[in-house]
């Protein structure tokens, strides 16, 4: 008897992020040293209040694929988090790109850094062409519905941020070039200092009372308490030498 054949499931057909490309060969607007920098500074000062390292994908140049129907459509953040995702696939694999279809997660916060001329596509200031993919702006606010979303521009020093609202996107009124993010538990600002020894004004997360440290900072405040410490335990070994005691005998 003939046996009909029956289609596969949706997801059992879609490309997986080893059918889509990571990076496409010949692109331009790659990452330039300040893209380097700045995201590895956001990465290592991103520390939400809930949420244990290994439930966090901090993500910088990652392609987003964001369509199932266009399944070659994607765009590519300069940085962006996703919460409730482990930081490896299921597979416990680095991740070559991040599948909407596949993840099931929208990112929370997307944070573009522009460059000589792309104001227009990250600040939706260019109309979608026809038969062209949608600009980032729209993908952002309409397709994804990220909830947060930050454009630095480090040429003027001027830092924008976005909340979704029902009908889109609003502007966050900024505090000393800051604002708070009440789930996270963090705000986000810039920052004048010293970071992978560059001077600038950078973006960096911070907390209810400090900007987050550095692992460098932490270092380093480590390295400052120790010596205090060294320094406490000379100065009471000095006084007690002065008084006849030995402190090397002294009973434990």
């Amino acid at each position: 008897m003939y046996e009909p054949i029956h289609p596969k499931s949706p997801l059992e057909t879609m490309p997986t992020m080893y059918d889509l490309p990571s990076e496409l060969v010949g692109e331009s607007g790659l990452p330039d040293e300040f893209h380097i920098i700045q995201a590895d500074l956001l990465t290592e000062t991103c520390k939400p209040v809930g949420y244990a390292s290994e439930e966090i994908l901090l993500a910088t140049d990652l392609n987003l694929y964001y369509d199932p129907r266009h399944t070659s459509w994607y765009k590519r953040p300069d940085w962006y988090m996703v919460l409730g995702v482990p930081r490896a696939n299921e597979q416990n694999e680095l991740r070559l790109s991040y599948l909407i279809w596949q993840e099931g997660v929208t990112p929370f916060l997307v944070v573009e850094l522009l460059s000589p001329g792309t104001e227009d596509e990250d600040l939706g200031q260019r109309l979608r062409e026809v038969n062209q993919p949608p600009r980032k702006w729209e993908v952002y606010e309409r397709i994804l519905r990220v909830p947060y979303y930050v454009v630095y521009d480090r040429y003027e020093n001027n830092l924008r941020a976005f909340e979704l609202s029902v009908n889109g996107y609003k502007p966050i009124t900024l505090t000393e070039q800051r604002f708070w993010i009440p789930s996270l538990g963090l705000g986000l600002g810039l920052w004048q200092g010293v970071y992978q020894e560059t001077k600038g004004l950078w973006l960096r997360w911070y907390d209810q009372t400090s900007w987050i440290p550095t692992l460098a900072e932490r270092a380093e405040a480590e390295s400052q308490r120790a010596e205090a410490e060294s320094q406490r335990a000379n100065r009471l070994a000095a006084y007690l030498r002065s008084q006849g005691i030995d402190p090397d005998n002294l009973p434990s």
